[in-house]
C-alpha cells in the first residue's frame, strides 16, 4: 500500500474512532495500525483497533469493529480506495482495495524510478556506519566480508529515508597484533619460514607475509588510501621501519579488497592517532577524575559494574598497557563529538564482551552521551562449502579464506558475478545466525540460487522489452485497467510493499529483509511470466501489462542496487 493511501485510509479510521470514543475517558489513546493480512484471502489491510478498544469501552470487539467499518464505509473519502470490509475472527477489520488504488502503484513507481520507496524520516540528522574495522595484519577474511555487505546495505538503507551517512572503517593499527605482523616480516626478510627454528611462535604464516619482506628488502615505495607513501629501508633490523612499510602494504592490500567487493569509504580512522593525539590518556584521566577508576594487584580498573557489567574491568594493565576496550571508548567519545545523531558498529559476535565496557566508559565520562550509544549490529561466522567440503584456510592467507578467495570462486572468473553472489549471499540471512555459503550454489545456474533467481527475473524483463522494441515513454499513460488477474493483483500487492520494507528494515538494522523481499518479488514475476502473454494484440492490455513489467524492473533493480548487486539485462 502506498504511503498516502495508507495515510488516507488511516485519517478514515481515527475518524470513526474519534466518533466511537467521544465522551469517553480513556487512560490511553489507541493507535490506528494497519498491516498486510498473513493470508491474501482474507484482504489487502487488517487493522485490530477494535480488540484495542474492547477493554477500555467493555464491549464485544467484534460489535466495537462493525461499528467501525460502518463508519469508514459510510465516509465518501473511502470510494476511490475501498472496495469492501468484513468482520474477521475475534474483531479484525480486514478491508479490500479497489483495483484502481491497487494499480496506482505502477505509475507511482515509474515516475519515482530509483526514488521509489524514499522517505524523510532522517531529514537533518547524521548517522555513522563503522563496519569492517580489520586490523592491518593480512588480507580481510569472510567474516569482514559479511560485515561489509550488512554494513554498506545499512548506510544505504538510512540514506534511502533521508539521513545523512558517513561510512566509516577503523584502523587497529596498534598493538600486540601489529608487533607480530612486524616480527613475522623481519623473520621472512631474514630468510626464516615458517616451521624453522627460530620462526616467532605468534607470528603470521601466509604467503603474503613473504610478498611483504620481499619488497621491504627490494625497496619499494607504497601508497594507501589515507596514507602517506612508505618506502622500505632494506634493513632488516630496523623494526619502525618494518611496521610502518607492512602496515602501509596490507592497507594497500585491503583497499584493493574493499575495491574488489564494491565497497567504498568516507573516512578512514587510525587506532594509533588516539595514542599520538593523546586522546586515550586523556580519557584515562577524565575517568579518573570522575571516580570511576580504582587501583587493585598493581591494575588500574573501571567500575564498569556501576553500569550493568557482570564485573568490573582492567583498564591499565601491570606492565603499563592498556587493555583493547580503552582507546575503543577514546574512539566512541570522538564519535560522540563529531555530532552524531546515531552511531552503528558492524562487528563480530566475538566482540559481544565488548559492548557493555564500551559503553559504560561512555556513561562514566560524564559527557551526556545516551545510554546506548553506540547501537551495535554483531554477525555470527560463516562457514565456507566448495565442492561438498568445508574450506578453512586460503594458501595466501595462511588461516583463513579472504573475501576475494570467494569473490573470485563464486565467479568462476568474473569479478563482478562472484561480488553479486558474495554480497547477496553474505546479506541473505540475519546477522545473528550462522551462515554457511555454498560456492557450488553460488556458481549454479538455477532457481535454488537465490542472487540468480532474482537477476533472473530482471533479465527476464529485459527481454520482454527488447522483443518489444517500443518507446517505453507511452507507458506512464498506459490505461492500467486491464490489471486484474490474480497474478497481477499478487504482482502489484508484493511491489506497494517496498517502502515499509525498507523502513522495516532500516528500523530493525536488517537488511536480509531486503533480500526476502526481492526473493518474493523474483518469484511473483516468475510465476506471472510463466502464466500470461505480455505482447498480445489488444493494444490497451498490450502496454498496461508492459507497464506493470517496467514498474517491477525497476524495483527490482532498486532492491539490487541497495545490497550492492548488478542488474544484468541478460543471462
Amino acid at each position: 500500500m502506498l504511503a498516502q493511501q495508507k495515510q488516507l485510509i488511516t485519517n478514515l479510521f481515527r475518524e470513526a474512532v474519534d466518533s466511537l470514543t467521544e465522551g469517553q475517558n480513556l487512560d490511553k489513546h489507541p493507535s490506528v495500525s494497519l498491516e498486510r493480512p498473513r493470508d491474501a484471502s482474507h484482504g489487502d489491510i487488517a487493522c485490530n483497533i477494535a480488540m484495542q478498544l474492547a477493554k477500555p469501552l467493555k464491549k464485544n470487539p467484534r460489535q466495537i469493529a462493525q461499528t467501525i467499518l460502518s463508519s469508514v464505509l459510510s465516509n465518501p473519502e473511502h470510494e476511490s480506495l475501498i472496495e469492501s470490509g468484513e468482520i474477521a475472527g475475534p474483531g479484525f477489520i480486514n478491508l479490500r482495495l479497489t483495483s484502481s488504488a491497487k494499480q496506482s502503484v505502477v505509475k507511482t513507481v515509474i515516475k519515482q524510478k530509483e526514488k521509489y520507496g524514499f522517505g524523510n524520516q532522517g531529514a537533518g540528522k547524521k548517522v555513522m556506519v563503522e563496519f569492517v574495522s580489520a586490523n592491518p595484519t593480512g588480507p580481510l577474511h569472510v567474516g569482514h566480508g559479511r560485515q561489509g555487505a550488512l554494513g554498506d546495505a545499512i548506510s544505504t538503507l538510512f540514506e534511502t529515508q533521508g539521513y545523512s551517512v558517513t561510512r566509516e572503517f577503523y584502523y587497529n593499527d596498534a598493538g600486540v597484533q601489529i608487533e607480530n605482523l612486524t616480527l613475522s616480516v623481519q623473520a621472512r626478510a631474514k630468510g626464516l619460514k615458517p616451521g624453522d627454528a627460530g620462526w616467532p611462535e605468534s607470528a603470521y604464516n601466509g604467503d603474503y607475509i613473504a610478498d611483504i619482506a620481499a619488497d621491504f628488502l627490494a625497496g619499494k615505495t607504497l601508497e594507501a588510501r589515507n596514507c602517506q607513501p612508505v618506502t622500505g629501508s632494506g634493513n632488516v633490523e630496523d623494526l619502525k621501519s618494518i611496521r610502518e612499510f607492512a602496515v602501509a602494504y596490507l592497507r594497500k592490500e585491503q583497499d584493493n579488497d574493499l575495491n574488489a567487493f564494491g565497497i567504498h569509504f568516507d573516512n578512514f580512522f587510525l587506532e594509533s592517532s588516539l595514542y599520538r593525539d593523546g586522546k586515550v590518556q586523556e580519557t584515562v584521566d577524565t575517568l579518573t577524575k570522575e571516580g570511576k577508576t580504582f587501583e587493585s594487584e598493581g591494575a588500574l580498573w573501571l567500575k564498569t559494574t556501576e553500569y550493568g557489567d557482570d564485573k568490573d574491568r582492567v583498564m591499565r594493565k601491570t606492565d603499563g598497557t592498556y587493555t583493547y576496550f580503552v582507546p575503543d571508548v577514546a574512539y566512541h567519545i570522538n564519535k560522540w563529538k563529531r555530532g552524531f545523531d546515531k552511531v552503528i558498529n558492524v562487528q563480530g559476535s566475538d566482540h559481544h564482551g565488548t559492548v557493555a565496557r564500551v559503553r559504560a566508559g561512555l556513561q562514566a565520562v560524564n559527557q551526556d552521551i545516551p545510554p546506548g550509544f553506540p547501537d551495535y549490529v554483531l554477525h555470527k561466522m560463516v562457514t565456507v562449502m566448495k565442492d561438498g567440503a568445508e574450506v578453512k584456510i586460503s594458501k595466501r592467507a595462511g588461516s583463513y579464506v579472504t573475501v576475494r578467495d570467494l569473490i573470485e570462486w563464486s565467479g568462476a572468473g568474473d569479478v563482478e558475478r562472484g561480488r553479486d553472489a558474495v554480497r547477496f549471499f553474505l546479506i541473505s540471512r540475519k546477522a545473528d545466525t550462522e551462515f554457511v555459503f555454498d560456492v557450488d550454489l553460488a556458481l549454479s545456474r538455477s532457481d535454488e540460487n537465490p542472487v540468480y533467481y532474482v537477476q533472473y527475473a530482471h533479465a527476464r524483463i529485459c527481454s520482454v522489452f527488447s522483443q518489444w522494441g517500443g518507446n517505453e515513454s507511452v507507458l506512464e499513460h498506459a490505461d492500467l485497467s486491464a490489471l486484474v488477474s490474480p497474478h497481477e493483483n499478487a504482482l502489484l500487492t508484493k511491489l506497494a510493499d517496498y517502502p515499509d520494507i525498507l523502513v522495516r528494515a532500516l528500523d530493525e538494522l536488517s537488511p536480509h529483509l531486503v533480500a526476502f523481499y526481492l526473493r518474493e518479488l523474483a518469484g511473483e514475476l516468475h510465476g506471472y511470466y510463466n502464466a500470461e502473454r505480455f505482447l498480445v494484440n489488444d493494444e490497451p492490455t498490450k502496454l498496461a501489462r508492459l507497464a506493470l513489467l517496467k514498474a517491477t524492473r525497476q524495483v527490482l533493480r532498486n532492491g539490487l542496487a541497495l545490497l550492492g548487486v548488478s542488474a544484468p539485462v541478460k543471462m
